[in-house]
Formats: structure tokens, C-alpha cells, sequence
């Protein structure tokens, strides 16, 4: 009988603190590598986000994720709300290839990651006027630009909430 091997390759190095970012952005820049950011909540991730996300992660060499914590989700879509926590939401974010980095801030909006980052391009999903993008001074002023991906029709976590909440 074969035994099978089991080894698993964690992508936790991929998560990040606010303050261990910036040894890692200097790095990369030195490198002469084009960031890319965007951010959300990414709360129970469907096919939508991992599309929106490839897509992303084309428009660079690296993707860094601002993840909102879960405080910042309560704020953000109220009390019941994340349905899964921010360490779940991290590891599952970590361990998609398009992904380089994921980083959880506790604020309503990324702007002080945004500032940190200053990304040669902003990523935001939806359907935004770019000059209302959280950042969008921040990352034209330093020569980035800002990129809007439309939503995948009929994919979001609500939908799947809802489509949760119908069958129980």
C-alpha cells in the first residue's frame, strides 16, 4: 500500500503587518518592481473576487491586498457582518497565486496603507468614478495611476448570504 506524503506549503509569510510592510515595499521597489494594491473585505470569497483579483494582479509585478479587519467590516456592513474572521480571511486571500501580499488594516478605509504603499497602480472593483477612490490623490500625485474592474454579474457575498439564508 503507497502512503501518501503529506506536506503543505503555507503562505502565511505572505500576511503582513502594517509595520513589517515597509522593509518588504523597499525590496521590491529596489528591485524596480511595479506594485499594485487594492483592498476590501473579501468576505467569503466566490469566483467574483478571485477574477477581479487575477485581473488585478495583471496590472503588475505585485499584488499587494489591503484586508479590512474585522472591526473595520462591522463599521462597514454592520453587526452581523464578517461571516468569516479576518486570520480565516487572510490565509484563504494568502493562498491565491495572484496574491503576493496581505496586509489587515483596522481603519474605515486603506489610506494610511495607500500612503505607505503609493502603489504605481490602484485597483478597485466596481463600477467608481476613479476620482472618488479612496487614494486616488494619494497615487496620481506620485505618478501611479487608478484602474477600475467591473464586477462580475451576479457574483457577490451578499447574493450568497442571502442564497444561504433562503435555503436554512
Amino acid at each position: 500500500m503507497k502512503q501518501v506524503k503529506q506536506e503543505t506549503t503555507s503562505t502565511d509569510y505572505k500576511i503582513r503587518s502594517f509595520e513589517s510592510l515597509g522593509e518588504q515595499l523597499s525590496k521590491w521597489r529596489t528591485a524596480g518592481l511595479k506594485l499594485v494594491f487594492s483592498n476590501g473585505c473579501f468576505d467569503l470569497l466566490h469566483a467574483g473576487h478571485v477574477r477581479y483579483l487575477q485581473t488585478a494582479a495583471a496590472l503588475g509585478d505585485i499584488f499587494i491586498l489591503g484586508l479590512n479587519s474585522d472591526s473595520s467590516v462591522r463599521k462597514l456592513k454592520g453587526p452581523s457582518r464578517p461571516v468569516m474572521p479576518q486570520a480565516d480571511r487572510a490565509l484563504l486571500l494568502s493562498a491565491l497565486a495572484a496574491i503576493d501580499c496581505v496586509v489587515i488594516f483596522e481603519e474605515e478605509t486603506p489610506a494610511r496603507l495607500i500612503e505607505m504603499v503609493l502603489p504605481d497602480v490602484l485597483v478597485k472593483g466596481g463600477d467608481y468614478l476613479a476620482e472618488e477612490i479612496v487614494g486616488y490623490e494619494t497615487v496620481t500625485k506620485n505618478g501611479g495611476r487608478v484602474e477600475i474592474v467591473p464586477f462580475l454579474a451576479g457574483k457577490s457575498t451578499t447574493n450568497m448570504i442571502n442564497s444561504i439564508m433562503e435555503q436554512v
